[in-house]
């Protein structure tokens, strides 16, 4: 798995994502029974994507290997194949989904993609949650009257962070929801891209960090890559490189 996160504020839009892939071997016991391994195979791997002509970004989340090729590897014949002009943040959503549908239709692999398109004389932003074998592409960054929202997405491993940001609740007998532990709200109406950097970082370390500790699969780590975009510029903020010992 891994964990993926947009955060989308008045000044930009940040997008993280951690480099573990995790993947499960199959063996046998000398008695012949089968058991399987989840173990961590890479702390390399490469899973935000900058679109540098389009000023948008793209991250996964989820299933990574696909056809026994990484998912970089599979975004990156999209962009030679089937990019044209003219694409933009509105129309890369459809066509990457349906370009991975088309030879993995059962792919549990997700993605967001964001960055802005020019309407008039304003810079609108865009922020989209996609997945594959469930054909979704789902414009996170609006509220039901079509009017920007501000907040974040994720996807993959995000069990640690709801569990931080999200109010705990129980139904008591007559169905009625009730609230054990409140939780104040983020205010990311007003938050500043620094914020919104820090945030991104933060959410990813600590799913790193809080699993460092629990029995459980490590299955997010690595460095964490950080791309801001604004209507201006789109740049990285961290990113790991190649390098010799």
């Amino acid at each position: 798995m891994s964990l993926a996160i947009a955060v989308y504020v008045p000044e930009g839009i940040v997008m993280a994502s951690d480099s573990r892939e995790s993947i499960t071997i199959e063996r046998k016991t000398p008695e012949g029974k089968d058991f399987k391994v989840e173990t961590v195979n890479s702390d390399a791997v490469t899973k935000t994507f900058l679109l540098e002509e389009q000023r948008l970004g793209i991250s996964s989340f989820g299933q990574a290997g696909l056809g026994g090729q990484p998912i970089a590897s599979h975004i990156k014949s999209f962009l030679e194949e089937q990019l044209a002009p003219g694409d933009d943040v509105a129309t890369i959503p459809p066509k990457l989904v349906a370009y991975l549908r088309s030879s993995f239709p059962n792919a549990d692999t997700g993605f967001h993609v964001a960055g802005y398109k020019t309407e008039g004389r304003l810079s609108v932003p865009y922020v989209y949650y996609c997945h594959v074998a469930r054909n979704e592409m789902v414009r996170r960054n609006v509220k039901p009257d079509g009017s920007l929202s501000y907040g974040a997405a994720w996807g993959g491993e995000f069990d640690i962070l709801a569990s931080i940001l999200n109010p705990v609740t129980y139904k008591d007998e007559t169905g009625t929801e009730k609230v054990i532990r409140a939780v104040a709200e983020v205010a990311w109406n007003v938050m500043p891209l620094q914020d919104a950097i820090d945030f991104a970082i933060y959410a990813i370390q600590t799913t790193i960090d809080t699993m460092r500790f629990q029995a459980r699969a490590k299955t997010v780590g690595g460095p964490i890559d950080v791309l801001a975009l604004t209507p201006e510029e789109a740049k990285w903020i961290q990113k790991k490189e190649l390098r010799g010992r």
